[in-house]
């Protein structure tokens, strides 16, 4: 097994890609669950969330993880997450997430703007909608009413993002 070592420093803002085992899709139908999770943790730790997407074997989320160890809080939120839904489902072991995640350090203003929509469109990019603002497990309903995007975004041509989002 590889021993990955992360960079992380306070003040970043960083792009997360978490997959479920095998890809099961499950994150859809329970994600309720996910924010349960996520509101727990949040009740103990101090972290922005700035844009997310949950699809069914997958989310996304930009997050500020501010004093936290991005590492212990998103392995803390994981696990939260693991267990509830082993509860619901009457699962009393095995693997609910793929070990790792992905994790790109935002660089820059431009840098964040394209993950952020590489998040709002993952939807159609993975033919779940053919409009981003179809999917209802998205930030991307926050940033329209803040004004960042208009009807039509993302759905009048096919959106082309370089680079590596862990998928």
């Amino acid at each position: 097994m590889t021993n990955i070592r992360r960079y992380y420093k306070k003040g970043n803002v960083y792009f997360l890609t978490h997959v479920t085992y095998k890809r099961a899709p499950l994150l859809v139908d329970h994600n309720d669950l996910v924010w349960q999770a996520i509101e727990r943790i949040s009740q103990t730790s101090s972290f922005d969330l700035s844009a997310w997407v949950i699809l069914p074997d997958h989310m996304h989320l930009l997050i500020d993880p501010g004093d936290e160890d991005l590492s212990l809080l998103m392995r803390r939120v994981k696990l939260s997450f693991s267990g509830l839904y082993r509860g619901r489902v009457g699962l009393y072991g095995g693997r609910v997430w793929q070990n790792r995640y992905w994790d790109h350090v935002i660089r820059d203003r431009d840098d964040m703007n394209r993950h952020i929509d590489y998040i709002h469109y993952n939807p159609v990019k993975h033919d779940l909608v053919g409009d981003p603002f179809q999917w209802k497990y998205s930030s991307i309903h926050d940033y329209y009413e803040r004004g960042y995007y208009a009807r039509g975004w993302g759905i009048s041509r096919e959106m082309d993002f370089v680079g590596e989002f862990g998928e």
